[in-house]
Parts: structure tokens; sequence; C-alpha cells
């Protein structure tokens, strides 16, 4: 819906539209009127006259607001400049809008659209201040008396008049013509005012789609440019991410390498720790046995000797003596024995302990 749009598009786009005006409106500053069709007209009026409403307050804002619209440089100078001094105190209505009538071959309503106080040229069939007169020759009817007037003077009156006359004429042709001729140059100069201002708007067509055209391949050739160096920067990155890794993984199978040595020299101390406790302890458990031994035979040498004599003191007893005394020393033989088994067992257990 376009509800309260009334812009009027002329069958063009945006920026064609905005283009076509802004031309418009540069011909219309610098020639103070112009011929085009009615719809541009109307559509011209409604953008113009805001902007030459801005030329009244002469000001840098509103010059580049004036040149943001019109694209001219020349315009916007003659606007601030003549335009401005001319139509300062008039309030608004700045243009007028007459219309012409139909163009032969497409019938399209034509106008002239013109700044008002600019309206020196005067319009298509107005007439001059110069009255126009004509002197026809008078027939006199009256006979001249033959005494007061001779053949001569009669001749030399009527070539005078005849003179007269012709003078006449050719000034009343003279002045019909230049008005013919001026109204001829008139419409010429219309028509090659309109000639000028499509001219105009076609060369700033084509020169806004070169333009264009320039921007985009200017635009292409940047983003070419800008994705190579931004390809570069991300190879370079990544080479140098890589050689970051690289360099990060040489340390860690350093660092393991160093750890793996350290973890094997400690093994080795341990185990060679291990083996001197192991040794020591097996010397001490040696040692431990031989004087379990050596007091075992002690102990079965004193019960020897207790047992021969027991039999020598009671011969008549029996062997019951004997057996109290090999019973009573049978446990200490046990627990002699038992003794290097343990100390054994606690150097094993200690071995262990210390391997773990």
């Amino acid at each position: 819906m376009r509800h309260a749009n009334r812009i009027k598009k002329l069958g063009r786009t945006s920026a064609h539209r905005k283009a076509t005006l802004a031309a418009l409106s540069s011909a219309l500053i610098e020639h103070k009127r112009i011929t085009t069709t009615l719809p541009k007209a109307k559509a011209l009026r409604s953008f113009v006259e805001p902007i030459i409403n801005r030329a009244k307050d002469d000001t840098t804002h509103n010059r580049r607001q004036a040149f943001r619209r019109l694209r001219n440089k020349e315009a916007v100078k003659e606007l601030f400049g003549e335009v401005a001094e001319m139509l300062g105190d008039r309030p608004g209505g700045y243009t007028r809008v007459v219309k012409l009538g139909q163009r032969s071959g497409d019938a399209a309503e034509m106008a002239i659209i013109e700044l008002v106080d600019f309206n020196d040229i005067k319009p298509e069939g107005a007439t001059s201040g110069k009255k126009k007169t004509r002197r026809s020759r008078r027939k006199s009817t009256d006979t001249a008396p033959a005494a007061s007037a001779s053949a001569d003077e009669a001749v030399a009156d009527e070539a005078a008049a005849e003179a007269g006359d012709a003078v006449e004429v050719a000034e009343e042709e003279v002045a019909e013509v230049s008005e013919e001729a001026t109204a001829e140059v008139e419409e010429a100069v219309e028509a090659a005012g309109e000639d000028v201002a499509e001219a105009a708007v076609e060369v700033e067509e084509a020169a806004e789609a070169e333009v264009a055209e320039a921007a985009v391949e200017v635009a292409e050739e940047e983003v070419a440019e800008v994705s190579g160096e931004a390809v570069a920067e991300v190879e370079e990155d990544v080479e140098a991410a890589e050689a970051e890794v690289a360099k990060a993984a040489a340390e860690v199978e350093e660092s393991v390498e160093a750890a793996e040595e350290k973890i094997v020299e400690a093994v080795f101390e341990v185990e060679e720790e291990v083996a001197e406790e192991v040794a020591e302890a097996a010397t001490h458990v040696e040692e431990t046995v031989e004087t379990a031994e050596e007091e075992i035979a002690e102990a079965t040498a004193g019960a020897e000797e207790v047992v021969e004599e027991t039999v020598e003191a009671e011969p008549a007893t029996g062997t019951e003596p004997v057996t109290e005394a090999t019973d009573e020393a049978a446990p200490e033989a046990d627990e002699a024995e038992k003794a290097p088994s343990d100390e054994a067992e606690a150097a094993d257990e200690g071995d262990e302990e210390k391997a773990e």
C-alpha cells in the first residue's frame, strides 16, 4: 500500500530519479527556465523549492546540503549568488509551471517550469508595447485651384507621400519579421534548453554508470588485494603456529627423555640401595644363623654333659632324668632355630618395603 506516499516515481529507479531531478534542477537554476514533460515539471517543483529555500541562509551546512542534492558546483554557486539575491524576500512559491499541450510524436504533456522572479522573457503570442500604425494614402476629391499649385508641386507631393507610405510599410514589415524571428529564436532557445537538459541527464547517467563500474572494479581489486594479504597473513600465522607447536613438541620430548633418564637413574639407585640392604640383611642373617648354630651346639653340648652327669649320678633310675633333660633342652633348641628364621623373614619384609 502506498498510503500517504505521494512521490512521483517517473518510471525510474530511486537512483535514476534522483539523478534526473538533480540534472533538471541544475539546468533550471542556470537557465532560469526549462521545457520538460508535465510530470517531471511537477516533481521538479517539489524537489527544487526546498533547495532554493536553503539558499536564503548562506552557510557552509546549507551549501553542503544543496550540493548533496544538485551535485553541481556551478549550480550551487549560481543558487547562493544571483538566485538567492532575487528570491531572498519571497516567502515561497519560487517556481511556476505553465502547460504547453501535447508533444508531437508521443503526445506527452509538455510544460515550462521557470523561476518567477526571472520572468523577463515574453511568452509566446504577446504583442510589443509599440502600437502598430499604418497610414493609407488619402485621395483628395477636392480640386486645387489652378492658380495656387503647379503641376510640379503636385508631382512632388505625390512622390513624398508614396515614399512615406513605403517607409511605414517597410517599418511594419521589419517589426513583424523581427517579432517572428524573436519568437522563433525563443522557441529554438527553449528547444535547445530542453535538448541540453536531456543531454545533461544522459551524460550524467552515463557518467554515473562509468563511475559505478569504475568503483566496482576498484572495489574488486581492493577486495582481491585485501584477500591476498589476509591469506598471506593467515599462512604466516599458520606457519608460526606450526613452528611453535613443533618447538613445544620438541621441548616436551626433551622433558620426557629427561624424566625417563631421571626415572632410570632413580630405579638404578633404588636397586643399588635395595641390593646393598639385601646383602647386609643376608650377612646379618648368616651371622645370626652362625651365632644360633653356635648357641645350639653349646646348648647341645651342655645338655649332653648334663645327661652324662645325671647318668653317672643315678644309674639305677633308668632313662627318666635323661628324658626330662631332653624335654627341657628341646624348647630352647626350637627357640634357637626359630630366631634365625624370624630374623630372615623380617629382613625379607624390610627389603620388600624398601623396594616398594
